[in-house]
């Protein structure tokens, strides 16, 4: 595959991402999706080295470069026998042995020691200092600073691929970046910079390192195998956020469709602070919550304060009344002494201002909410089942309780 097939690929995943979505009123919308980077694009017809000059314009290369660590500067009190590059070629060794036993934490270390001493030597020249072979005192020749470099940058790209190994993806790119510092043209560090960027969904990142790999080495098989795991990840992600969109887009709709139905009916309601926990259970309109002319619904809670117990409905129809329900939640499996009888019980609701309004067990539910007396709160509807002979003293009860607790306010 060729660089521009590889940039036409972007440019189709583009025009998807980029494809209407429906907004919530049903109409298209022209905002345009989550854009692919276009670097393969705007490189195509771009020189290696216009590319390579294009290198500080980099997102990746202008944003996440650390500034230097003078901490190294201990570093000065270890004394390593042999030259600096001596010693990082060692490290370089003994690094690539761990590597390729897959020991990438110690790899790491060992390259990070090699990376230590010849970076101390680039902060002294660029302190304007003059570089000196530790025995022969002898000023580094030019030879021997390249080779230094050099050194340092294979260093910094090894130890970036321990960091790809281990997962490491920010320590990852932040090598790359170091390295291709010292080396624009370095395939390697673009590589694996891409891998880590891509990683993380950081697309347009990867994107652009892997454009500027492949402008330099154009018939890399890595860096094209990573241009089309972009292309593909970009597509996938522009495919989740038009669905994210989407179920958004419904949600905001069904809510707006369920206001109007309360309002419409007349319904109150209120949100407490503290809201309990009921997953799904929720009023909604069924059996279509798109439906504006569907039924509402109501989580609802059958409350039998004489004996600590309840029942819920998750979904109390607006049309059904008591009896649908109490006609099959009794007899109840606690009440030994058959208290609880579809003619043997009395049904209340809490009013707005603490008090209670009876419920006629054949009364849909609609005309009680509807009163104007009565608010859901916290989307759930609260109905006191108190057995007929007893509720005259639970209501006295119930009254002075609230009356109590309106006089510590």
């Amino acid at each position: 595959m060729s660089i521009d097939q590889l940039a036409d690929q972007v440019e189709q995943a583009m025009r998807l991402a980029n494809t209407t979505t429906p907004s919530s009123d049903g109409n298209t919308s022209s905002a345009p999706g989550p854009a692919l980077p276009p670097q393969l694009a705007m490189n195509r017809n771009k020189t290696v080295d216009e590319v390579l000059a294009d290198l500080n314009k980099s997102p990746l290369f202008m944003t996440e470069m650390e500034e230097d660590n003078d901490d190294i500067a201990a570093l000065q009190a270890l004394a390593y026998e042999g030259s600096p590059l001596e010693n990082a070629a060692d490290f370089k060794e003994r690094g690539n042995e761990c590597f390729k036993v897959r020991g990438y934490k110690d790899a790491s270390e060992f390259y990070g020691k090699g990376i230590s001493v010849l970076f101390l030597e680039e902060r002294k020249r660029a302190r304007g200092e003059v570089t000196c072979h530790p025995e022969t005192k002898e000023p580094d020749s030019e030879d021997e600073i390249r080779s230094q470099r050099e050194m340092l940058e294979s260093l910094y790209v090894n130890r970036a691929a321990c960091h790809l190994e281990m997962q490491n993806y920010r320590s990852c790119w932040t090598d790359c970046a170091a390295a291709i510092r010292l080396n624009p043209r370095n395939v390697k560090a673009y590589y694996r910079s891409a891998r880590a960027l891509l990683a993380v969904d950081r697309i347009e990142e990867a994107d652009d390192a892997c454009a500027r790999g492949l402008a330099i080495d154009p018939e890399s098989k890595s860096l094209r195998s990573v241009a089309e795991s972009i292309v593909k990840r970009a597509q996938t992600l522009a495919e989740l956020k038009r669905k994210a969109d989407a179920r958004e887009a419904q949600k905001q709709r069904r809510a707006l469709l369920l206001r109007t139905a309360l309002a419409a009916r007349g319904i109150a309601t209120r949100t407490t602070e503290q809201p309990p926990e009921m997953e799904d259970a929720k009023v909604r309109l069924v059996p279509d919550e798109d439906d504006a002319a569907s039924e509402l619904a109501f989580p609802t809670v059958l409350l039998y304060p004489l004996h600590l117990e309840s029942d819920f409905i998750k979904g109390f129809q607006e049309t059904h009344c008591l009896e649908d329900h109490l006609s099959y939640i009794f007899p109840l499996p606690w009440d030994k002494e058959g208290e609880y009888t579809l003619g043997g019980v009395t049904c209340y609701v809490e009013t707005k201002d603490g008090g209670l309004i009876k419920m006629g067990k054949k009364v849909p539910l609609l005309k009680v909410l509807s009163g104007g007396k009565v608010e859901v709160v916290d989307d759930v509807v609260k109905i006191f089942v108190v057995p007929t002979g007893k509720a005259e003293g639970w209501v006295k009860g119930f009254k002075e309780k609230r009356a109590a607790e309106k006089g510590k306010r």
